[in-house]
């Protein structure tokens, strides 16, 4: 697996050069955020809000009414949390073009309550005219770019930072509310989102040993969620649904799959496996990850409850994990 480091940080100094109504906002996170880059190439369109979160949003709403295209830096928990009246009367209501990019979404952070993004694509997602996106590997980091630059409105997206893995092909991109279907099969169904897709592509790789017959989709755009394979791909698997994501069970891709189900008239079994009504601790994504069961051997588990049969597969059986150091070039602190 070719893993690429600072994705985000190289590709928006290449990609912001001739694009002179690109502004880049920080709150005081600038290397944190891959944002550096832009600051010291283009000085002129960066500006550093600092400690002030509030502020920036309405910064980047006056700034967008001016004919600017704001592109706002900071980790995603202090987005949401912090300014959210001013994400919704100075952005949402007249649905102005800023776009938000929230580093360390979910678990990806060892700092705990304070600084785990787990409840975000919930709120976001009810605000109107709100576009949300997820990224899940370094192809899609590489594109988001000229993804959300096209959307006529906010956009939030649940951003990758330091060392990312390659999961798809360069030439696969990322588009506007267009799933990867990964694999086909008719036993399982399996959505994930993020960082949970590496998890669930070890997974099924393992369930396919077996013989168990699993589709897996990846799911980029969270909103807007019209897209036409649903109500196929929704009535095809056997014995039910299962979704994976680095978020709280409630108001993510699980509430949006089970929402589309019943749209659709799909009667199946549904496991949702994602943070579960409870807040974080601190700790190794790898470590959350499979505290909180949103690992690939959690979701073999939900197959087996589906299919009612252990298939006694181990850690030894499934695709090495890629560990993350600590503290790398890569990354300004821990956080």
């Amino acid at each position: 697996m070719e893993i690429l480091e600072k994705v985000h940080y190289k590709n928006l100094i290449r990609w912001a050069k001739d694009k002179k109504d690109i502004l880049v906002l920080s709150a005081d996170l600038t290397s944190s955020c891959e944002a550096d880059g832009f600051r010291d190439t283009y000085p002129d369109r960066f500006i550093s809000c600092g400690i002030a979160e509030q502020n920036m949003l309405s910064v980047a709403g006056g700034l967008a009414r001016e004919g600017f295209i704001p592109f706002v830096h900071t980790f995603a928990v202090f987005i949401y949390r912090r300014a959210y009246d001013q994400i919704a009367m100075s952005v949402a209501y007249p649905c102005l073009p800023v776009k938000m990019f929230g580093f360390l979404p979910g678990i990806t952070t060892p700092g705990g309550a304070t600084h785990q993004a787990i409840e975000d694509i919930s709120i976001m997602r009810s605000l109107p005219n709100m576009t949300i996106i997820e990224v899940g590997d370094a192809t899609e980091v590489e594109n988001v770019l000229d993804l959300v630059y096209q959307i006529n409105g906010p956009v939030y997206v649940r951003m990758l930072r330091g060392q990312i893995p390659r999961l798809f092909s360069p030439e696969s991109g990322i588009k506007l509310d267009t799933p990867k279907i990964l694999s086909d099969g008719s036993d399982i169904l399996v959505f994930s989102s993020g960082v949970c897709t590496e998890e669930a592509m070890r997974a099924v790789a393992a369930l396919k040993k077996k013989g168990i017959s699993v589709g897996h989709i990846h799911i980029s755009t969270l909103k807007p969620f019209n897209n036409k394979i649903m109500s196929d791909v929704l009535s095809k698997p056997k014995y039910g649904i299962i979704t994976i994501e680095n978020h709280s069970v409630i108001g993510g891709l699980g509430t949006i799959i089970s929402e589309k189900m019943v749209e659709h008239g799909i009667n199946k079994k549904l496991i949702k496996l994602g943070i579960n009504d409870t807040f974080s601790h601190g700790a190794s994504k790898q470590y959350l990850m499979k505290e909180y069961k949103i690992d690939a051997l959690s979701l073999i588990e939900a197959v087996e409850n589906l299919i009612n049969n252990k298939l006694n597969i181990k850690e030894d059986d499934l695709q090495k994990i890629r560990i993350e150091p600590i503290n790398t070039s890569s990354k300004a602190e821990i956080l």
